[in-house]
């Protein structure tokens, strides 16, 4: 799907895009907040955006956007370790 927006040139301008199109800055907004919210999971994320398993794992660390693990999670794998481990 290709989508097109209009933005004051005004916003643009305040905008420091450090080198990189409009359309590659909203890109990979969408992105970021798709993971943030657990809409988007990290492969999607990378294929969004063209980059590898580790280059993505970067663009996240980078931007803060860190795996979605919690209490539920981690109860989780340590019953599973506690079942491998009695085998």
């Amino acid at each position: 799907m290709q989508v097109t927006i209009e933005i004051p040139d005004a916003v643009v301008a305040r905008l420091k895009l450090n080198g990189k199109s409009m359309s590659r800055e909203l890109l990979e907004s969408f992105a970021l907040e798709g993971y943030r919210a657990e809409k988007l999971s990290r492969g999607q994320v990378g294929g969004l955006l063209g980059l590898n398993y580790w280059e993505t794992e970067d663009f996240l660390r980078q931007h803060g956007a860190f795996l979605h693990y919690d209490l539920g999670d981690l109860e989780q794998d340590r019953n599973t370790l506690r079942v491998a481990l009695l085998r």
